[in-house]
This record gives C-alpha cells, structure tokens and sequence, in this order.
C-alpha cells in the first residue's frame, strides 16, 4: 500500500495549522523527551518534526521508536503550531510541526557509511561510491534543485530572444580542438572510430550556413583531460551562435543571460553593460586573461626605472629582451623575512629565478637591493606603485610570460591571504581582442582560441608576416577570476580560412581530410556568424559559492577521472572487442 502524499516537508507553514496531511520521505534525526519521540522527516525541499506521542496513540509510538536514520517511510497526521518557547527559528518549517496518527514504513536502512548532514569529514571518493545518500544532504540536493532551476531560466530566456534549441550529435568526427578526444569504435566500420564531442563547434557554425540565424543549445561536452577543481572529463555548457552579428551584438545577449539567472534565482541585480579590457591589458596589469577585478594590487612595469638602476640582475633582464614587473601587497612590511621567503617558491612554480623585493618605510626602501636604486630612483618606485609606509614591493625579471604568471599567481594569493575583497562581490567583466595565435613548443604557431576563430580585419595583412601580431576577434567573460565562456566571431570566408590552415601548417589535404565538410559548406553563401559557449557547471558553482565543480554535479567522476559508483573505467568481456575488431595492449 503506498500513501498518497498530500504536501511536501519543507512546504508547512502556519496556514496548514489544523490540516490533516500525509508526508513521504526519510528519517533524518530521531529524538526521544520524556516519553515522546520527535522524528524530522526529510525530503527534496527540507524537513519537518513528527511528534509520536503515546497519550494519542501507544501502539504507534512504539511502531516510532524502531525507527532509524534513513528509513523511508510515510506518515498521516494533522498539523500544529508548536508549543511557546520550542520555535525553530533556523528551520522554514520551524513554526509547525506534524503530530502522527499513521505509519507506513517502506524501507528500512542498513547504517549509513558517513552521516548525512552537511558537516560530514568523509572522503571524496566514499562520498561518490554512495552518492545516492551524499544526494540526500542538504547543502548537494539544493545545488541540484538550483540547477535545474537554471536550466528552465536559461531555455525561457533565449526562447524569449528568438533562438532555436537544436541538438547535435554525440557521435562525430575527431578532430583537433585543443584536448584529447574520447573515441568510441564502430562495430560496422572496422577499425574506424567516432568522437565524443569536446563542444558542437562545426555543428553549430553549419546551423547557421544552414540559416537557422540563432541556435542554442544546452550541451554535454567531452574532453580527455586532467581533472581540476573546477573541471571534468564531461561536462555541461550553455552554446550559443548568431548570423549576421559583431561582437557588440554578442556581447548584450548574455550579460542579459547572466542578469536574468542572478535576478530570478539570487534576487541578486548585476549591472550591465560589463567594463571591457584587452587581452594585452589584462596580461600587464593583472598578469592573467581572466583577471580578478574585486581588488586593486595590480601589476606595475618598471623597466624604466630598472634600466637606470646599478641592480645588474635586472639590466641583465632587459638587455635580453625580458620584462621586469612588480606588485605592491598593503601592509606587506608587517610580514617576516620568512613569510616573505616562503613566497619566493610560488613564483618559481611559473619559471620565475627569483623574487626580489623592497619594504616602503617613511624613510624610503628597505631591502638587500635598495642600495642599488638611487633616491630618486626609490622615489620614483614609490610614485609608480602608489604606495605608502608599511606596504611591500614583490619585483619579478624574467621573460613577460613567466612575470605575468607568477606575480598574477602571487596577487591571487596575497589577497586571498590579506582578504582584500568580498567574497559574496560578483565583478563581471569581457576580455577582447585575444592573440589570433600563440607559440607551441617548437615556436610554430598554434590557435589561442580554436583554428575558425577569425582574425581581426586591420591585422589581416600580417597574416603570413608576422602572425603573432595579429589579433583575433575573440572575447571572454570572466568573473571574479573564473573564465565563464569563451567566444568568437568565426570566419565565413573560404579563403581566410585556408590562409589561416596555412599559417598553422595544414595543408589543403590534412585540411580536407579533419574539416571538409566545414569547408565545403563554405562555398554555399556562408552567412557572417559568431557565438560563445558558457561552462554551465562552472558557472552553477560560483552561483553557489561552492569551492568544487562536483558539488554541483550529480553524478561527476573523481579526480582520477573515474565513476566510483558504478567502477568506471572497467574492462569488457573479449567477446566484445572481438566484435569491434579491437584488441587491448597495455
């Protein structure tokens, strides 16, 4: 027999006072004062006490008392407001509680492995090994509420802009995208294999030769990647692209994405239009294309001052074509020589030789280098860093890309430390006009972005010349350090993009052979087009102020990429293989 439920937990309030209800869900905790058994009961949207009380009913009393955390059960009973002085104010049911008249016990439960509550210490992989129960704390189960949530305002909000929602296929074609692909072999096509997409890039660029003008999609994604904090091996986004746009077009549809999501689940209002900055003033001011706005501490060239000074170290620098840069920390001079030490070492992770640096006192500096900065020169530091007595000057001398990635690690770091901003602040912001390519291992071009990204049309004509030089139309969103979605404007025209394969050095048939069907869509009135792709996931998880991707994931692999829950990766039986013409050699 099952009980037809009439309300939810979480849903009593005041007005159900007098009304008899029916719940379903799980024990949660279990509280025996002076005779009579409290019991909060638990389901998708909170809990609620039960009352058994044996003066109203003995036999049912004595039912409750063999009850035990995580049985699954249902109960009859009328609600109540509860006595003077026994108010829960923490809890949104807290007002009311349900005294039982009926119980149907569904099932029972073995003793849980960790407890489920929200203040649990177990380990990762115990967690996802039983992430049935893990589901059932709170804090996990209302991410995933939020979640989806999410998703119904993300499809309202781009139905409401005229897009169309169109899904593409999981099994496609391999082909370069920056990361590994997951391949899954044709059991029809021996020795031929399919990819699982790492985003419907082509797909979404052939709905818009194929005049669909707006499509969105919100996609599964597949990448053959290292696991991160705020990455995994398959993940969600929210894909976007449009015809007959620029990137000031782009640009307004989804900060009004972001607006809506954060107006209609946070109550919280994000102003628009967001501040803009250039990938070659975020390197140089923030040391990173993502830059953490929250909080000044921004980066500051010296070469002029270095270049005057007697420090050799740093003229050496210069002399061979490196870039010398500094930060200022507020009240850094307060720190130890070792705490200023034990900053050295997390710089040296991004290559840096060494980190030098200076205290500002009210006579001027104070280090084993001052010595070499004359008055003037120190006075001029000073001015250049806006800095006052007590603070700290932290100096880097290396190639830019080495500067740039440890004093934008440090920054991060020291005000992280120091707590130079609000957690809860939101600072959204674009990063534009992205390098079209950068440098691979052997110095050869490579694309920042992906190889349809189109150049910007003024550095056109240092295509082949001086490719490094040219700029791409391509942007970012980023907030509060966390890159949101990456996006572009693609080439329509076949023969930039031929150029452009060229300049990566794919032929025309290599070419042919990963892209073709792109290209020969090319040739049949392609439209000027572009789009974005958002991290659903990441974004959910900074929504939620969760510190890991998988707290905001139902079912996400572990740090090893593996699904605990069910053993996977595992091996398949060799009739299988054999089937699929494969045979494993480890």
């Amino acid at each position: 027999m099952i009980l037809k439920r009439t309300h939810y937990c979480g849903d009593l309030r005041p007005e159900h006072a007098g009304q008899r209800v029916t719940l379903c869900g799980w024990v949660w905790h279990w509280r025996d004062h002076g005779g009579v058994i409290f019991i909060d009961l638990r389901d998708r949207t909170g809990h609620c006490q039960l009352v058994f009380d044996p003066q109203v009913d003995q036999e049912l009393h004595d039912r409750a008392n063999d009850l035990r955390s995580e049985y699954c059960i249902a109960i009859t009973g009328t609600v109540r407001m509860r006595p003077e002085g026994t108010v829960n104010p923490k809890m949104a049911t807290g007002e009311v509680e349900v005294v039982a008249d009926h119980l149907m016990i569904y099932s029972e439960s073995e003793t849980p492995p960790f407890p489920i509550d929200d203040h649990l210490e177990a380990g990762e992989d115990i967690r996802l090994k039983y992430r049935y129960l893990d589901m059932r704390r709170p804090s996990l189960r209302e991410s995933l509420l939020f979640r989806s949530r999410c998703y119904q305002v993300v499809r309202n909000y781009f139905a409401q802009h005229g897009f169309v929602e169109v899904e593409t296929p999981f099994l496609s074609k391999s082909t370069p995208e920056g990361a590994r692909d997951f391949l899954v072999p044709s059991r029809i096509s021996p020795g031929e294999f399919y990819a699982l997409p790492q985003s419907p890039q082509i797909y979404k660029q052939i709905c818009m030769i194929g005049g669909l003008d707006r499509y969105f999609q919100i996609v599964r994604c597949f990448r053959d990647e290292d696991n991160r904090a705020d990455r995994q091996p398959e993940f969600t986004q929210i894909d976007v692209e449009m015809s007959f746009i620029t990137p000031e077009d782009i640009y307004p549809i989804m900060e009004g994405m972001i607006q809506t999501l954060y107006r209609e689940l946070l109550d919280v209002d994000v102003p628009v239009p967001f501040p803009r900055l250039t990938y070659a003033d975020a390197m140089e001011r923030f040391g990173s294309d993502r830059p953490d706005i929250r909080f000044g501490m921004e980066l500051r060239d010296i070469g002029d001052i270095a270049r005057e000074s007697e420090f050799k170290v740093f003229q050496s620098v210069l002399e061979n074509g490196g870039k010398v840069s500094g930060l200022c920390v507020p009240g850094g001079a307060s720190f130890s020589r070792k705490e200023i030490d034990d900053l050295g070492p997390e710089a040296a992770i991004f290559g840096a030789k060494g980190l030098a640096w200076m205290k500002v006192t009210e006579n001027g500096l104070e280090s084993n280098i001052a010595k070499f900065f004359s008055p003037a020169l120190q006075t001029r530091l000073i001015e250049r860093f806006e800095a006052c007595p007590g603070d700290l000057l932290l100096f880097v001398a290396d190639e830019p890309k080495v500067v740039y990635a440890s004093l934008g690690s440090l920054r991060l770091k020291i005000a992280a430390r120091l707590k130079l901003y609000d957690p809860n602040d939101n600072q959204f912001l674009w990063v534009v006009d992205f390098p079209m390519f950068e440098k691979d291992e052997n110095g050869l071009p490579t694309p920042c972005h992906h190889p349809f990204t189109s150049p910007n049309p003024e550095d056109l004509p240092y295509l082949e010349s001086d490719p490094f030089r040219v700029r791409s139309l391509a942007y970012d969103m980023v907030l509060n350090g966390v890159e949101l979605g990456g996006g572009s404007i693609r080439i329509h025209n076949r023969e930039t993009q031929s150029r452009v394969f060229k300049v990566l050095g794919i032929d025309e048939a290599s070419a042919q052979e990963k892209f073709g069907f792109l290209l020969d869509a090319l040739r049949f009135g392609p439209p000027p087009h572009g789009g974005i792709a958002f991290g659903f996931d990441r974004l959910i998880m900074l929504m939620r102020h969760e510190p890991n991707i998988r707290e905001v994931m139902a079912f996400p692999k572990n740090n090893r990429a593996q699904a605990v829950m069910e053993n996977a990766p595992s091996a398949v039986d060799e009739a299988q293989l054999r089937e699929l013409g494969l045979r494993v050699r480890v």
